[in-house]
């Protein structure tokens, strides 16, 4: 049975929808709080999510909490907004949009450096920890496709982006277009995405 965990409903949604047919039971708690035993789990995963902790540190030492002895955690961050284009220039075009979310905007990219996530993991005590980024490649079929994820995604950027009004939100779009345009190739948008993944032992 998997168990999934965001302080966010609507992203628990989402996953909802995606695990359809599957033993899976979402909860609502704060990730830096768990209501769980200790020993509760073979696995934690944290996809995407630690970066936006207020106190990481506080996150990963509740899932080597909730780990079972010998069992393993694994976190993967958004590495800079460079480094991540199709995420990083959507969001470095809202903060002058939306310059009181600037920190939250950048908080996607918090946690970009490999040792800062090293530290973090030995800080809650976790063993054989391993550190790398690790670049993927993400295709769209136009730019038309990347953008309807967008408007439709439950992530902290696209909502900061459905806060501005109308004539706003267009302006960005074509903004972020054009700096999209040397990823265009043959009519699909192309872009290398750089992670960093970080595991350690309980």
């Amino acid at each position: 049975m998997m168990v999934g965990v965001d302080i966010s409903p609507a992203m628990l949604d989402a996953a909802v929808g995606r695990m359809a047919g599957k033993r899976f039971f979402p909860v609502v708690p704060n990730g830096q709080s768990l209501p769980f035993r200790n020993g509760s789990f073979d696995a934690v995963l944290c996809h995407l999510g630690l970066m936006f902790f207020p106190e990481p540190a506080l996150g990963l030492a509740e899932a080597r909490r909730v780990l079972r002895p010998e069992c393993r955690v694994g976190v993967c961050v958004i590495s800079t907004a460079e480094r991540a284009p199709m995420w990083g220039v959507l969001a470095n075009t809202l903060c002058r949009y939306l310059p009181d979310l600037a920190r939250e905007l950048q908080l996607s990219f918090g946690l970009a450096d490999p040792g800062r996530l090293e530290g973090l993991l030995a800080t809650a005590a976790f063993r054989d920890i391993r550190v790398e980024p690790v670049t993927r490649e993400g295709a769209y079929a136009s730019f038309e496709q990347y953008w309807a994820a967008i408007e439709s995604a439950p992530g902290l950027i696209p909502q900061a982006y459905r806060l501005l009004p109308g004539p706003s939100r267009a302006e960005v779009r074509d903004e972020v277009r054009e700096r999209l345009t040397p990823f265009e190739h043959d009519g699909r948008l192309v872009m290398s995405v750089e992670m960093v993944i970080g595991s350690g032992r309980a």
